[in-house]
């Protein structure tokens, strides 16, 4: 009698390659600040919205890459998007808000698309999206704002070891400089009252947040020093506007939103650009085309 084969349904090594992967790597970051961030939270509230969250976006990264893709995938971006969201989102909203956030976080990678990456930031855009359709309150409770200091701390050092790891502490680096600066320049010229809570808790810990694990998403952001430079600082300046002009809750997702659009329209014109014959025949691939090429590879 012959042996029957039977193909796993999970092949271990693509959840290994899933798991090493950057996606993967900043999966497991977020995975154990979550964990530190309910033991400051009602659990009650705090652990059903993670669940929910996570759960939602899991199951809608699987069936749209099932459908699209026609493979089962190790749903690295669903569980990624369902984490931010549940960390950002207030626990005490409604209990369809949270799901509902992150599964529109997944569409959106679909829908919003330029070549093979998509054009913004998942969470980002979901976020925005919830709090003006839905008057959702983003609490950026996942940013540890009630562990103070030591929150920022933590928050600092596992984000640098993470933008590090991807290469984007340029970006990062600038952003905050920029933003702070513009925040320490206005206070000279108006209320400095109105400008002190960006330096303290909780706004203080979400900006850090924000920085290192949301403005350096690696497929819609830059690869090359320069760029990753002047999205910082685009980033900062369209956040700050947010703030100063409208008091924006999501002033920061609004600015990582406008970055996203400038960066995806760039992307777009120079492949336009090298398309139409700019580079000889055979030359190859600037180098940094290759390197976005890698980055939106591993989404």
């Amino acid at each position: 009698m012959n042996a029957i084969s039977v193909q796993p349904v999970v092949d271990m090594r693509k959840v290994r390659r899933a798991v090493r992967s950057p996606k993967g790597n900043l999966v497991l970051v977020l995975g154990a600040i979550a964990v530190i961030a309910l033991t400051t939270e009602d659990a009650s509230h705090a652990i059903p919205t993670v669940m929910n969250a996570v759960g939602a976006a899991t199951l809608a990264d699987i069936i749209i890459q099932r459908i699209e893709r026609g493979i089962w995938v190790f749903p690295t971006a669903g569980i990624l998007s369902g984490l931010i969201v549940a960390l950002l989102l207030s626990p005490f909203d409604a209990g369809m808000i949270a799901p509902a956030t992150a599964v529109l976080a997944i569409t959106s990678k679909h829908l919003f698309r330029v070549r093979v990456a998509n054009v913004f930031n998942p969470a980002a855009l979901a976020l925005v999206l919830s709090a003006v359709l839905f008057d959702a309150g983003h609490s950026w409770w996942g940013a540890l704002p009630e562990l103070g200091w030591g929150g920022a701390l933590i928050i600092g050092a596992a984000g640098w070891y993470t933008a590090d790891r991807i290469n984007k502490l340029p970006m990062v680096l600038t952003f905050l400089g920029m933003f702070y600066a513009l925040a320490t320049a206005a206070s000279f010229v108006d209320e400095p009252s109105d400008f002190a809570s960006l330096f303290r808790a909780p706004d203080l810990q979400a900006a850090l947040f924000f920085a290192f694990f949301m403005l350096d998403d690696p497929p819609t952001s830059p690869v090359k020093y320069r760029d990753q430079a002047v999205f910082g600082v685009l980033v900062a300046v369209a956040a700050f506007a947010g703030f100063e002009a409208f008091g924006w809750l999501y002033y920061m997702l609004a600015g990582l939103l406008i970055g996203n659009a400038w960066w995806a329209a760039l992307r777009t014109y120079r492949s336009r650009t090298r398309r139409s014959g700019a580079s000889p025949a055979g030359e190859g691939r600037p180098v940094h085309a290759t390197l976005q090429a890698t980055a939106d590879r591993r989404l």
